[in-house]
């Protein structure tokens, strides 16, 4: 019996250990504090001075996190304020699980407010179509449809961001953003687009679909990216509007309509009621293209936050010593630790030789 018990706790500390190594090592971030004027910090996530920020957590996608989680204490007025929501992926084969990730960002944000939600992906497996690159698929990107049922229902509404961005900008001007009443959602829109190319050539021609879709809405539909969006979380669980998206799915596994994984459903559902967000708020694009080599620059007008949208990403490009120049920017705000020990980020300074951290 001894034995066996040993056996499965060796069992358990070698399963933890494998896990641990599949993320990488991170140094403690810098401590921003309040400044005058903000709100009183009150215990729990249902203090109505809170700016609620949810993002998706992997071990993928971490390095992007964590540079996107500091550059938007550092440029917050109240950063004390901010609460962090993370939705990750169960402990199932590479995935660490949500334990090991909440001890990463503990570690490198000891006094970061946060929670992490863990996200079966059995909820949608079923309803995942093959998009035209296989990151696309990934369960975790259709996380963000069940925002409205994982975080606490005292939570009014919540900026979600994707993991590949930084904040120039002091992120609570984005959370007062104006919801009318007949708008869900807030983000920039891009009406120069071509939105007819992100569905099919089938769906344009069925007279059931198509134009028919966005018949009867607010305003001309227009593409904007889902990585930026304001989403009021009582009226999109009033609105049953996760439903609403994974009708659109359904549909999709019965007849091919899109190819882009989990962007056109959430067009389908709100392009023409989406509120306008000003475009600083989603300088998008800047991943370019890794395989071609291809740097894309910030548009014109003024920037709160850039967005490496793209198949190319910042870190990637770094660690091959091939950076698109707006890589070198992002650079400041990494706190990876290459396994020679080197610190990626001349930016921190002496704040990342103060604690090293491998998960």
């Amino acid at each position: 019996m001894r034995a066996g018990v040993a056996a499965a706790v060796f069992l358990a500390v070698a399963v933890s250990c494998a896990a641990a190594a599949a993320l990488p090592m991170f140094a403690e971030a810098p401590e921003y504090r309040n400044g005058e004027g903000c709100p009183a910090a009150a215990a729990g996530v249902c203090d109505p001075g809170l700016v609620h920020i949810a993002m998706t957590l992997d071990a993928h996608y971490l390095r992007g996190s964590m540079a996107a989680v500091y550059s938007l204490l550092k440029h917050a007025s109240c950063p004390e304020s901010i609460f962090f929501h993370f939705l990750a992926a169960e402990a199932v084969g590479e995935d660490p699980g949500p334990e090991l990730l909440r001890r990463a960002v503990a570690a490198s944000f000891p006094s970061l407010r946060f929670e992490i939600y863990p996200f079966r992906a059995e909820a949608v497996a079923g309803l995942i179509s093959a998009s035209v690159r296989a990151a696309l698929e990934a369960p975790l990107n259709y996380a963000r449809n069940h925002l409205a049922e994982l975080l606490p229902r005292c939570v009014p509404r919540a900026i979600y961001l994707d993991s590949d961005v930084l904040a120039a900008d002091d992120v609570r001007r984005l959370w007062e953003t104006r919801l009318p009443a007949a708008a869900v959602v807030a983000a920039p829109e891009y009406c120069h687009a071509n939105f007819s190319r992100y569905f099919t050539p089938a769906f344009w021609s069925d007279p059931g679909l198509g134009a028919r879709v966005f018949a009867g809405r607010r305003r001309p539909p227009c593409y904007f990216n889902t990585g930026v969006m304001v989403i009021d979380l009582r009226r999109w669980r009033a609105g049953n509007y996760r439903q609403r998206i994974e009708r659109w799915m359904e549909i999709q596994k019965e007849k091919r309509i899109y190819e882009l994984g989990s962007l056109p459903p959430f067009l389908l559902v709100f392009a023409g009621e989406v509120e306008a967000v000003d475009h600083r708020w989603n300088q998008h694009g800047l991943g370019g293209d890794n395989v071609h080599g291809s740097c894309r620059p910030l548009h014109d007008g003024p920037v709160s936050l850039m967005h490496w949208s793209g198949k190319g990403k910042p870190w990637d490009r770094l660690d091959a010593g091939r950076p698109c120049p707006l890589d070198h920017t992002w650079k400041s705000y990494d706190l990876y630790i290459p396994s020679d020990g080197n610190a990626a980020s001349p930016a921190l300074g002496p704040a990342l030789s103060a604690s090293l951290f491998s998960w």
